[in-house]
């Protein structure tokens, strides 16, 4: 798949320093710790527009000498000199979307790749990278436990530092949403996903998140931000941020078409929503996070992340600790086994909380 044309390549870069601009009495002084590069294919940019990018970040912002800086790459994409490249540049991380390594299901989900060039794309990884993700999807259409397994036994077998295993989700507004498919029942999946965990905890994984896996030593330090309720700079199409300013918490969406935009960036209006998080709503906010990892989070961390204190969801953490969801002492909470399978049922009772108030 070739790279992007040069011209509209210089105008995105063009419209992210705009961007960047525009955003930084926001962040001003901040230590950045990673930087992500995802949605859509950003590794369909050139290297010479990467290093653009990235030379007008380390510019304005100040990255810490370890920042994990993370390229999310689609197998189609994957060229052995360019990714040779993109790790010269400071790119240190990959995240690569298998979602399969069968043809059929390949073929169900609409993947550009088919499964050889999902295995030459992880042969470039490792040539390049020590650290790269695997991403892939379970309780696909018409999918056995079998098949499941054997994508799960694949992907361990090619030794990435982490590998993300995420329930096929039907999203609105998707071809799966207007003609839905046969996919596995609730018994099946649940069949599937404990399968799975215990796979993956034998080949020495460890569960991080609700879909995470890591060697030890390799979470993703991005997500874990984006879990604990951390602040984030979205630069780019469709790209959002979430920023606590000293009385506030703001969420934030760019342009979604990238033409748009381009256009509403290099006018100084990159951002086309902005709201305040109301603050009956922030415990809901961070727990919607923080309760997918697994060793949940320290009450401390609420109290930094939202500015509320432990007392606005101690009734609410009592009620679910009685329903057997949660586990706490007085300094962490966490999600039982029974939370983290009945995840919705646990947020749902913050949910209620908020509508209350």
């Amino acid at each position: 798949m070739a790279s992007l044309p040069h011209d509209l390549e210089d105008r995105y870069v063009a419209a992210l320093t705009a961007d960047l601009e525009q955003a930084l009495p926001q962040v001003w002084g901040r230590r950045v710790h990673s930087l992500f590069f995802g949605g859509g294919t950003p590794s369909l940019l050139s290297p010479r527009a990467l290093d653009q990018i990235l030379s007008m970040i380390r510019a304005r912002l100040p990255l810490t000498p370890d920042a994990e800086i993370t390229l999310e790459a689609n197998p189609g994409t994957f060229e052995a000199e360019k990714f040779a490249q993109f790790r010269a540049l400071g790119i240190n991380r990959l995240s690569i979307g298998i979602q399969s390594f069968d043809p059929h299901h390949l073929n169900v989900l609409g993947r550009i790749h088919d499964r050889d060039e999902g295995l030459r794309a992880v042969e470039i990884a490792h040539a390049n990278f020590d650290n790269f993700n695997l991403d892939l999807m379970y309780a696909l259409p018409e999918q056995t436990l079998a098949q499941a397994l054997a994508d799960i036994d694949r992907a361990i077998a090619l030794a990435p530092t982490h590998i993300s295993a995420y329930h096929l989700t039907i999203e609105p507004n998707t071809y799966f949403h207007r003609f839905p498919p046969k996919v596995p029942d609730d018994e099946l999946s649940a069949a599937m996903q404990e399968s799975i965990e215990a796979r993956l905890a034998a080949a020495g994984y460890v569960h991080v998140e609700t879909s995470a896996f890591a060697k030890p030593g390799y979470a993703c330090r991005h997500n874990l931000n984006y879990w604990r309720f951390g602040d984030y700079l979205g630069l780019g199409a469709g790209a959002h941020g979430k920023i606590s300013l000293p009385t506030r918490i703001v969420r934030e969406m760019r342009w979604k078409h990238p033409r748009d935009y381009i256009d509403n960036a290099l006018a100084h209006n990159a951002i086309q929503e902005s709201h305040e998080v109301a603050p009956h709503d922030l415990p809901f906010e961070f727990m919607m996070n923080a309760l997918r990892l697994i060793d949940g989070f320290a009450l401390q961390t609420f109290e930094e992340r939202t500015g509320l204190p432990a007392a606005a969801i101690l009734p609410t953490l009592a009620t679910a600790e009685a329903l057997g969801l949660i586990e706490r002492d007085h300094t962490n909470v966490r999600p039982t086994l029974r939370g983290q399978r009945f995840l919705n049922d646990l947020l749902q009772l913050f949910l209620d909380e908020a509508d209350e108030r």
